[in-house]
């Protein structure tokens, strides 16, 4: 959904690559492309294959009669998320970046909304969308606040429930509270759909590349705004999101983000925390992945024949 799709005459020259990251992402990444073929501004789809089954890419693009261009860059294996989102941003020709993860929907008209709510703004700016879930509420991690290892603990441990309205028991995710009605300034956006221009991504380097899986877009929104740009949140643009549509083992999504959760505690605030409380806060996060761990393999055991690896069923029969 996008509301307000008026397009004023200084974003009539506006020129976006719309960049795609695909691993197993499964045939919710075909309708991810033709929304994608519909969007105004959208000069070129950048589709980074990570890895996928054979055929599986060339059959989510099928013929390439109208809309603009996809680009496929293959034969690169699985670099990560972070490194394939560089790598589509350099192969771009366009003048601002979309970032669309590849079991996203963006709304017609959403790309322009995004380009015509930042072109108004200062440089460097970058637009974050609202994420939705499939029955229209807000997804978690569409709007957040930013991350710190005291606020890693709480939500760990819970802590937020013992006194919910305390500023230092504030959680991370902010899709709880009121949708706000226009364009706003938040410390982080989700990486499922943003856009910013190009030479602002690259003001900072890009996405980190040390971050494999998860936590990437939360260290760019960090750097960004420490570099003295502006993150937006733009509840004007409402994009569908359809989580657990890849045939990734979630044991290893859940290692890949602690690591990357940790890596990002060591990088941005070793100086402003006490070593102990770090390494509290990290025995806190694997101990967490362990007894999830733990519970997805005993729920494997007492269910024999079910498969290894999460099933993208659910996902697939929603888009």
């Amino acid at each position: 959904m996008v509301r307000g799709r008026v397009l004023p005459a200084n974003t009539s020259n506006v020129v976006i690559s719309a960049v795609v990251v695909t691993y197993y992402t499964g045939p919710v990444l075909a309708r991810c492309l033709d929304a994608l073929r519909l969007q105004d501004g959208v000069a070129e789809i950048i589709l980074v294959n990570n890895g996928n089954p054979q055929g599986a890419v060339e059959a989510a693009i099928g013929p390439q009669s109208d809309g603009p261009a996809i680009r496929l860059i293959s034969g690169h294996g699985n670099i990560g998320f972070a490194a394939a989102c560089n790598l589509g941003a350099r192969a771009a020709s366009g003048d601002h970046l979309l970032f669309v993860n590849p079991d996203a929907i963006v709304p017609p008209g959403g790309a322009m909304k995004l380009a015509i709510d930042g072109a108004s703004r200062p440089h460097p700016w970058l637009m974050g969308a609202k994420i939705i879930d499939p029955d229209g509420a807000e997804q978690r991690g569409s709007r957040r606040a930013t991350l710190t290892p005291w606020r890693a603990f709480v939500e760990a441990t819970s802590l937020y429930k013992f006194a919910p309205r305390h500023p230092y028991f504030r959680r991370f995710n902010l899709h709880g509270d009121p949708c706000p009605s226009e364009v706003i300034p938040v410390p982080v956006i989700s990486g499922a759909c943003f856009m910013t221009p190009r030479k602002d991504y690259w003001s900072i380097g890009g996405m980190d590349e040390r971050y494999f899986l998860h936590v990437e877009d939360v260290d760019f929104c960090l750097r960004f705004g420490d570099a003295g740009g502006t993150v937006y949140f733009d509840p004007s643009v409402s994009v569908l999101h359809f989580k657990s549509s890849s045939e990734v083992d979630p044991i290893i999504v859940d290692m890949r983000k602690t690591s990357s959760m940790l890596r990002y505690f060591k990088a941005h605030f070793s100086e402003p925390y006490p070593a102990p409380f770090l390494s509290l806060v990290g025995a806190v996060l694997w101990a967490q992945f362990g007894l999830k761990s733990s519970l997805r393999l005993i729920s494997r055991l007492v269910a024999p024949g079910r498969a290894v690896f999460r099933s993208p069923a659910p996902a697939i029969r929603r888009a």
